[in-house]
């Protein structure tokens, strides 16, 4: 029974993941936007690694013609190839792909390059399952991990060499190599067999979400000792193996903290928890004219502006609804152009937009504030105006994770997403369902991927998708606002 290297790491994470890999596949869920995103960048950190060892040859994927692969790189390794890029063996019923070879002598260097920013534990496992498959075919010298260097700041051309980092893990692959058999046999062994008995917990995250993770938590009542807010893994865990699992299991000799218990209380009676002098509180910070004010970010692995790093977040967007104080509501927006870094003209907009007075509302307002003291440092000319701004946030989610107002469908969460569609139901004007774009991750990834589009009608459709998500944003917090005010009326 042939493995590949990523099967070998998936058993390695869970014995039932990969058995149902194998044998129920459908249950499978479907990667999501977000993810083909990571696979995305993924696969563009590669591509651009291979500019460290340039002159190369690369084994061209197909996915109908595994044996092709393999044939063709014993082929480059004959005629003297220097350079191998998806270099592909199967060797001791191991199925695995060398990101970038490198001849060192009369032995090979092998280079595992990832989109990460440091070296991960899996990854570790998954150069010494590349070790142990590669070294029945050819001699190895040394085992490097390529990752991304996330200090590094774009000034002109691209510069691989303080892009990527480059570490040596050789010791640790050849240390690892005794414990290689033993894994194989028991997963092989494993997979002769039923299905393990396998019950949920930390592995079903670590080091990646399963994708079987919806079949194997199907059992999980919603809401669950899972959803308590701010309760650590380890006592959930604890909770859940003694039997507590749904809100009618948690007896008062569970020991909860205050927000633990609102929850646990208003699920069993159905009625939301209010504390009219915690949303009083929060409403006498507030100076009109009110600003709503929200950000959407984008980023990428590889930078394409100047004084852009790996993985920084880049402001693309904004939305601002500003309430004044006779009950006056304007709108105001930035979408900026997906060719062309769009932080100099959302600075210049954004400093005319917001009025000189009045609060600064945004919903967990430390994503914007920090977006904010971004913008200062890349446009130090403008710094003292930005950084002003800061002085004026006031923080929507704080009523709420004060138990100012905790309704049960919020379900331990005080995210937008959940707080919205708890206190309007039947809104369809406020339902993000109904939009095209129906989170920050979707925009993040749309955007970061617009330019690529050649289609301009397609790309005005999904500007003006950016557009309505982003302004709901916005438009949500106002109608929270609104409801907080009547709420205190109560």
């Amino acid at each position: 029974m042939t493995l590949s290297k990523s099967q070998y790491i998936r058993g390695l994470q869970c014995h039932k993941s990969l058995w149902l890999l194998k044998n129920r596949p459908e249950l499978r869920t479907k990667a999501d936007a977000q993810t083909e995103s990571l696979f995305e960048a993924g696969y563009s950190v590669g591509d651009t690694a291979k500019a460290l060892f340039p002159g190369g040859v690369e084994v061209v994927f197909d996915s109908g013609d595994f044996h092709g692969m393999t044939e063709k790189t014993k082929a480059l390794i004959e005629e003297g190839a220097e350079v191998i890029y998806e270099a592909t063996f199967k060797e001791r019923a191991i199925f695995a792909m060398a990101d970038i070879l490198v001849k060192n002598g009369d032995a090979w260097d092998m280079y595992e390059v990832k989109a990460s920013t440091k070296v991960k534990e899996y990854h570790r496992n998954d150069a010494a399952i590349q070790w142990y498959a590669l070294s029945n075919a050819i001699s190895l010298n040394r085992a490097y991990i390529v990752h991304i260097d996330n200090r590094y700041v774009r000034v002109g051309a691209l510069d691989v060499n303080s892009l990527f980092k480059i570490v040596d893990v050789t010791e640790t692959v050849k240390e690892r190599q005794s414990a290689i058999v033993p894994n194989l046999e028991q997963i092989r062994e494993m997979l002769q067999s039923d299905m393990p008995d396998i019950d949920i917990g930390g592995h079903c995250k670590d080091p990646h979400l399963c994708d079987f993770y919806k079949h194997c938590w199907q059992h999980i009542p919603s809401p669950s000792v899972f959803n308590l807010h701010r309760m650590s893994a380890k006592q959930k865990f604890g909770l859940y193996r003694q039997g507590i699992v749904g809100y009618p299991d948690i007896s008062d000799d569970v020991i909860l903290n205050g927000m633990q218990r609102v929850q646990v209380d208003t699920a069993k009676t159905g009625i939301p928890h209010i504390d009219k002098s915690v949303i009083q509180a929060f409403l006498e910070t507030l100076v009109y004219p009110i600003h709503f004010f929200d950000f959407e970010t984008f980023q990428n692995a590889i930078p394409r502006f100047d004084r852009q790093s790996p993985y920084e977040q880049i402001p693309f967007q904004y939305s601002l609804h500003i309430l004044h104080e006779d009950g006056k509501l304007e709108h105001k927006e930035f979408l900026g152009d997906e060719n062309s870094d769009p932080r100099d003209a959302l600075i210049a907009q954004m400093l005319r937009d917001i009025l000189p007075t009045g609060s600064i509302v945004a919903y967990n307002q430390s994503f914007e504030k920090k977006v904010i003291k971004k913008l200062a440092a890349f446009k130090p000319a403008r710094k003292e105006a930005l950084l002003a701004l800061n002085e004026r946030f006031v923080d929507l989610i704080v009523p709420f994770r004060k138990r100012g107002y905790y309704h049960p469908d919020f379900n331990g969460s005080f995210s937008l997403k959940s707080v919205l569609p708890a206190l309007f139901p039947d809104d369809e004007e406020l339902d993000y369902k109904k939009l095209d774009i129906q989170n920050g991750g979707m925009a993040m990834d749309t955007f970061a991927n617009l330019h690529r589009l050649k289609d301009k009608s397609k790309r005005e459709e999904i500007r003006s998708a950016l557009l309505a998500y982003c302004r709901l944003d916005t438009l949500a917090m106002v109608k929270l606002l609104e409801k907080l005010g009547g709420l205190h009326g109560v």
